[in-house]
Protein backbone atom coordinates (compact mmCIF):
# COMPACT_ATOMS: atom_id res chain seq x y z
CA UNK A 1 0.00 0.00 0.00
CA UNK A 2 1.50 3.26 -0.92
CA UNK A 3 0.54 6.99 0.47
CA UNK A 4 -1.42 7.81 -2.59
CA UNK A 5 -3.39 4.37 -2.50
CA UNK A 6 -4.82 5.76 1.21
CA UNK A 7 -5.25 8.77 -0.05
CA UNK A 8 -8.06 7.80 -2.82
CA UNK A 9 -9.48 5.66 -0.16
CA UNK A 10 -10.16 8.24 2.20
CA UNK A 11 -11.89 10.60 -0.47
CA UNK A 12 -13.91 7.86 -1.64
CA UNK A 13 -15.39 7.61 1.91
CA UNK A 14 -14.94 11.71 2.74
CA UNK A 15 -16.38 12.93 -0.37
CA UNK A 16 -19.63 10.69 0.41
CA UNK A 17 -20.12 12.85 3.70
CA UNK A 18 -19.24 16.21 2.27
CA UNK A 19 -22.10 15.73 -0.83
CA UNK A 20 -24.46 14.03 1.21
CA UNK A 21 -24.13 16.91 3.94
CA UNK A 22 -24.06 19.70 1.22
CA UNK A 23 -27.16 18.43 0.07
CA UNK A 24 -28.38 18.34 3.46
CA UNK A 25 -27.79 21.56 4.28
CA UNK A 26 -29.78 22.86 1.50
CA UNK A 27 -32.71 21.75 3.33
CA UNK A 28 -32.32 24.15 6.12
CA UNK A 29 -35.28 26.42 6.95
CA UNK A 30 -37.38 24.18 4.55
CA UNK A 31 -38.26 20.85 6.21
CA UNK A 32 -41.98 19.60 6.80
CA UNK A 33 -41.86 20.36 10.46
CA UNK A 34 -39.42 22.32 12.35
CA UNK A 35 -38.47 19.32 14.43
CA UNK A 36 -37.48 17.30 11.33
CA UNK A 37 -35.82 20.87 9.93
CA UNK A 38 -33.59 20.88 13.21
CA UNK A 39 -32.90 16.93 13.07
CA UNK A 40 -31.73 17.07 9.22
CA UNK A 41 -29.96 20.15 9.69
CA UNK A 42 -27.95 18.01 12.61
CA UNK A 43 -27.35 15.15 10.75
CA UNK A 44 -25.63 17.46 8.28
CA UNK A 45 -23.66 18.91 10.80
CA UNK A 46 -22.43 15.56 11.98
CA UNK A 47 -21.31 14.33 8.51
CA UNK A 48 -19.53 17.71 7.85
CA UNK A 49 -18.34 17.03 11.46
CA UNK A 50 -16.56 13.87 10.30
CA UNK A 51 -15.45 15.29 6.89
CA UNK A 52 -13.43 17.53 8.54
CA UNK A 53 -11.79 14.52 10.47
CA UNK A 54 -10.93 13.09 7.72
CA UNK A 55 -9.49 16.27 5.60
CA UNK A 56 -7.29 17.01 8.57
CA UNK A 57 -5.66 13.59 8.31
CA UNK A 58 -5.93 13.92 3.96
CA UNK A 59 -3.64 17.06 4.64
CA UNK A 60 -1.53 15.63 6.77
CA UNK A 61 -0.88 12.68 4.28
CA UNK A 62 -0.53 14.61 1.64
CA UNK A 63 2.97 15.89 0.20
CA UNK A 64 1.83 19.78 -0.96
CA UNK A 65 0.62 22.49 1.96
CA UNK A 66 -2.99 21.73 1.59
CA UNK A 67 -5.52 22.67 4.50
CA UNK A 68 -8.55 20.86 4.79
CA UNK A 69 -10.40 23.52 3.40
CA UNK A 70 -8.33 23.03 0.10
CA UNK A 71 -9.62 19.68 0.10
CA UNK A 72 -12.98 20.39 0.70
CA UNK A 73 -13.40 23.57 -1.63
CA UNK A 74 -10.67 23.53 -4.54
CA UNK A 75 -10.48 20.15 -6.43
CA UNK A 76 -12.12 19.99 -9.62
CA UNK A 77 -15.18 17.90 -10.10
CA UNK A 78 -13.24 14.88 -11.39
CA UNK A 79 -11.41 14.68 -8.18
CA UNK A 80 -13.94 13.99 -5.93
CA UNK A 81 -14.65 10.32 -5.29
CA UNK A 82 -18.61 10.26 -3.95
CA UNK A 83 -20.73 7.67 -5.47
CA UNK A 84 -23.50 8.75 -7.50
CA UNK A 85 -26.48 8.07 -4.66
CA UNK A 86 -25.28 11.38 -2.36
CA UNK A 87 -25.34 14.14 -5.10
CA UNK A 88 -28.92 13.18 -6.40
CA UNK A 89 -31.35 16.33 -6.07
CA UNK A 90 -33.79 16.97 -2.90
CA UNK A 91 -36.53 16.23 -5.42
CA UNK A 92 -39.05 15.83 -2.37
CA UNK A 93 -39.18 14.83 1.01
CA UNK A 94 -39.57 11.14 0.22
CA UNK A 95 -36.68 11.21 -1.65
CA UNK A 96 -34.62 13.06 1.16
CA UNK A 97 -35.88 9.92 3.13
CA UNK A 98 -34.79 7.35 1.08
CA UNK A 99 -31.37 8.38 -0.12
CA UNK A 100 -30.73 8.75 3.36
CA UNK A 101 -31.49 5.64 4.12
CA UNK A 102 -30.02 3.64 1.33
CA UNK A 103 -26.86 5.25 2.72
CA UNK A 104 -27.30 5.76 6.30
CA UNK A 105 -27.53 1.71 6.41
CA UNK A 106 -24.15 1.30 4.21
CA UNK A 107 -22.50 4.04 6.51
CA UNK A 108 -23.27 2.26 9.54
CA UNK A 109 -22.20 -0.93 8.56
CA UNK A 110 -18.39 0.78 6.88
CA UNK A 111 -18.25 2.32 10.42
CA UNK A 112 -18.68 -0.83 12.22
CA UNK A 113 -16.02 -2.68 9.91
CA UNK A 114 -13.61 0.38 9.91
CA UNK A 115 -13.21 0.53 13.53
CA UNK A 116 -11.05 -2.78 13.39
CA UNK A 117 -8.70 -1.29 10.73
CA UNK A 118 -4.68 -1.22 11.31
CA UNK A 119 -4.94 2.57 10.89
CA UNK A 120 -5.23 3.98 14.00
CA UNK A 121 -6.32 7.24 12.71
CA UNK A 122 -9.17 5.51 11.30
CA UNK A 123 -9.99 3.61 13.93
CA UNK A 124 -10.90 6.95 15.92
CA UNK A 125 -12.91 8.66 13.13
CA UNK A 126 -14.93 5.25 13.31
CA UNK A 127 -15.65 4.97 17.12
CA UNK A 128 -16.45 8.76 17.21
CA UNK A 129 -18.42 8.53 14.20
CA UNK A 130 -20.69 5.75 14.67
CA UNK A 131 -22.55 7.03 17.54
CA UNK A 132 -23.99 9.42 15.17
CA UNK A 133 -24.86 7.51 12.21
CA UNK A 134 -26.39 4.82 14.30
CA UNK A 135 -28.82 8.01 14.81
CA UNK A 136 -29.32 8.88 11.00
CA UNK A 137 -30.10 5.65 9.85
CA UNK A 138 -32.49 5.74 13.32
CA UNK A 139 -33.85 8.59 12.29
CA UNK A 140 -34.27 8.07 8.08
CA UNK A 141 -35.87 4.17 8.75
CA UNK A 142 -38.17 5.20 11.19
CA UNK A 143 -39.52 7.81 8.37
CA UNK A 144 -39.45 5.23 5.88
CA UNK A 145 -41.74 3.21 7.85
CA UNK A 146 -44.04 6.40 8.00
CA UNK A 147 -44.00 7.52 4.74
CA UNK A 148 -44.85 3.69 3.27
CA UNK A 149 -47.40 2.94 5.99
CA UNK A 150 -48.78 5.88 5.66
CA UNK A 151 -51.02 7.56 3.70
CA UNK A 152 -52.11 7.27 -0.04
CA UNK A 153 -49.99 10.14 -1.73
CA UNK A 154 -47.13 9.32 1.06
CA UNK A 155 -46.59 5.92 0.23
CA UNK A 156 -46.98 6.35 -3.62
CA UNK A 157 -44.17 8.83 -3.26
CA UNK A 158 -42.10 6.89 -1.20
CA UNK A 159 -42.06 4.09 -3.79
CA UNK A 160 -41.23 6.77 -6.80
CA UNK A 161 -38.19 7.52 -4.41
CA UNK A 162 -37.33 4.13 -3.67
CA UNK A 163 -37.79 2.99 -7.56
CA UNK A 164 -35.67 5.69 -8.86
CA UNK A 165 -32.48 5.74 -6.37
CA UNK A 166 -32.20 1.66 -6.12
CA UNK A 167 -30.24 2.10 -8.97
CA UNK A 168 -27.57 4.31 -6.99
CA UNK A 169 -27.23 1.09 -4.35
CA UNK A 170 -24.90 -1.04 -6.22
CA UNK A 171 -21.58 1.38 -6.42
CA UNK A 172 -21.65 1.66 -2.74
CA UNK A 173 -20.04 -2.01 -2.88
CA UNK A 174 -17.46 -1.02 -5.74
CA UNK A 175 -14.02 -1.51 -5.20
CA UNK A 176 -10.99 0.61 -6.79
CA UNK A 177 -7.61 -0.18 -7.19
CA UNK A 178 -6.60 2.11 -4.24
CA UNK A 179 -9.30 0.22 -2.55
CA UNK A 180 -8.00 -2.82 -3.05
CA UNK A 181 -4.82 -1.97 -1.92
CA UNK A 182 -5.54 -0.19 1.57
CA UNK A 183 -8.10 -3.73 2.14
CA UNK A 184 -4.78 -5.77 1.33
CA UNK A 185 -2.78 -3.79 4.04
CA UNK A 186 -5.72 -3.92 6.55
CA UNK A 187 -6.27 -0.19 7.02
CA UNK A 188 -9.43 -0.56 4.99
CA UNK A 189 -12.86 -2.43 4.74
CA UNK A 190 -13.56 -5.03 1.73
CA UNK A 191 -17.08 -3.43 1.19
CA UNK A 192 -18.05 -6.34 -1.08
CA UNK A 193 -18.79 -8.30 2.24
CA UNK A 194 -21.15 -6.01 3.21
CA UNK A 195 -23.25 -6.33 0.32
CA UNK A 196 -25.56 -9.61 1.03
CA UNK A 197 -26.26 -8.08 4.74
CA UNK A 198 -27.21 -4.50 3.16
CA UNK A 199 -29.72 -5.87 1.16
CA UNK A 200 -31.42 -8.18 3.42
CA UNK A 201 -31.68 -5.22 5.97
CA UNK A 202 -32.77 -2.64 3.54
CA UNK A 203 -35.33 -5.57 1.74
CA UNK A 204 -36.79 -6.13 5.25
CA UNK A 205 -37.05 -2.52 5.88
CA UNK A 206 -39.31 -2.04 2.67
CA UNK A 207 -41.48 -4.69 3.38
CA UNK A 208 -42.05 -3.34 6.35
CA UNK A 209 -42.84 -0.01 4.88
CA UNK A 210 -45.22 -2.11 2.63
CA UNK A 211 -43.43 -0.75 -0.13
CA UNK A 212 -41.90 -3.32 -3.27
CA UNK A 213 -38.19 -4.14 -4.12
CA UNK A 214 -37.28 -3.22 -7.38
CA UNK A 215 -36.56 -6.23 -9.32
CA UNK A 216 -34.29 -3.99 -11.78
CA UNK A 217 -30.92 -5.57 -11.74
CA UNK A 218 -29.57 -2.43 -13.82
CA UNK A 219 -27.01 -0.11 -11.74
CA UNK A 220 -25.59 3.37 -12.69
CA UNK A 221 -22.42 3.95 -11.35
CA UNK A 222 -18.95 6.30 -11.84
CA UNK A 223 -19.00 7.97 -9.01
CA UNK A 224 -16.03 6.39 -7.55
CA UNK A 225 -14.08 7.06 -10.73
CA UNK A 226 -14.91 10.91 -10.75
CA UNK A 227 -17.72 10.32 -13.14
CA UNK A 228 -20.86 12.14 -11.45
CA UNK A 229 -23.99 13.21 -12.45
CA UNK A 230 -25.58 16.31 -14.29
CA UNK A 231 -26.02 17.55 -10.69
CA UNK A 232 -22.59 17.73 -9.31
CA UNK A 233 -21.45 20.69 -11.07
CA UNK A 234 -24.62 22.67 -9.47
CA UNK A 235 -23.46 21.45 -6.08
CA UNK A 236 -19.60 22.13 -6.13
CA UNK A 237 -20.73 25.57 -7.60
CA UNK A 238 -22.85 26.37 -4.49
CA UNK A 239 -20.64 24.31 -2.09
CA UNK A 240 -17.05 26.25 -3.94
CA UNK A 241 -18.00 29.77 -4.67
CA UNK A 242 -17.04 31.68 -1.77
CA UNK A 243 -13.51 29.84 -1.52
CA UNK A 244 -13.01 30.69 -4.82
CA UNK A 245 -14.08 34.26 -5.50
CA UNK A 246 -12.01 35.01 -1.94
CA UNK A 247 -9.14 32.82 -2.43
CA UNK A 248 -7.36 31.89 0.98
CA UNK A 249 -10.46 33.77 2.98
CA UNK A 250 -10.57 32.50 6.76
CA UNK A 251 -13.73 32.18 8.73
Amino acid sequence: MTNENLIQYLYGIADNSLILGQRLGELCGHGPTLETDIALTNISLDLFGQVRSYFQYLAELSKDDLTEDDLAFLRKEREYKNVLLVEQPNTDFAYIIVRQYFFDVFHFMLLEKLQDSKNVNLQAIAKKSIKEVAYHQRFSGDWLLRLGDGTEESKQKAQQAVNDLWVFTDELFHVTKDDEAVIKAGHGVDVRLLEDDYYTKITNQLKQATLEVPETKYFQKGGKQGIHSEHMGYILADMQFMQRAYPDMKW
